[in-house]
């Protein structure tokens, strides 16, 4: 996304007792990044903060150079992990379910899954049982509204599954910046539209086209099923490079 130094590079708030405010303080002082804290000894912190600070951010550097998203995603406020998105760029996963309408273990009908490259969609009784494989090269995973939807179904799906990836969901994200609504409302506030078959569709016509397609085995309706989800899943990552340059410029930063 930017060719500049990653945002996650130039955060502190990831080490413990360390907030906004001390972070601000370390920028304003000059301390740019990681690189640039540790070549000087003289910032404007207490001296318990830069103990800390002189563990956790050579680890940092190191975290860094393994890849290690995990550590990331432990370390860093989860209303920050868009701050990873440039370092993990290649890692993303947008995510989003469609369901049956109910809250069960077997409720989830289709699951999206796009890495900025490729779609894949996993369909119960045909592939569902797949979508594991999906997560394999994840560092970050992407929704709308997931915190409170999306994984907490998968989870309850696939009860052995592990998800330590970064999470942002974009729904809280956009929120923090002013739009508010449900993804097919922000959509429209940020001037994006939805094909002509998916055009108006909501999440009960989703539960919908799922039950002509098992009621009436209508491959029409679960094609129609099939492109919501895939245009629900592709419009988040306009939704998050739109996000990701709004936050950025929320960060105070002159440099």
């Amino acid at each position: 996304m930017h060719t500049k130094r990653s945002i996650l590079e130039a955060s502190f708030i990831h080490v413990p007792r360390i907030g906004h405010s001390t972070e601000q303080k370390l920028w304003k002082a000059g301390a740019h990044n990681w690189q640039v804290y540790m070549s000087n000894d003289d910032w404007p912190i207490s001296i318990a903060q830069k103990q800390l600070l002189d563990v956790h951010i050579p680890e940092s550097v190191s975290r860094l150079q393994l890849k290690d998203w995990a550590w990331f995603a432990k370390t860093l406020p989860q209303s920050e992990h868009w701050r990873a998105v440039h370092t993990f760029s290649s890692q993303l996963l947008y995510l989003d379910i469609e369901t049956n309408g109910e809250q069960e273990r077997d409720s989830i009908t289709v699951i999206g899954a796009f890495d900025g490259t490729e779609m894949k969609q996993f369909v119960r009784g045909v592939n569902l049982e797949e979508f594991e494989t999906s997560l394999s090269n994840t560092a970050i995973l992407v929704t709308f509204f997931g915190s409170g939807f999306d994984i907490p179904m998968i989870r309850r799906a696939f009860p052995q599954l592990q998800l330590p990836q970064m999470h942002i969901d974009l729904c809280f994200m956009l929120k923090r910046l002013g739009y508010k609504g449900g993804l097919k409302s922000i959509e429209r506030q940020l001037g994006l539209s939805r094909s002509g078959e998916t055009n108006g569709l909501n999440g009960m016509d989703a539960v919908r086209l799922w039950d002509e397609y098992q009621t009436y085995g209508s491959k029409r309706a679960l094609d129609t099923l099939l492109a919501y989800n895939r245009e629900d899943v592709i419009n988040m990552a306009v939704l998050l490079e739109k996000g990701y340059r709004l936050m950025e410029k929320t960060l105070d930063r002159d440099f």
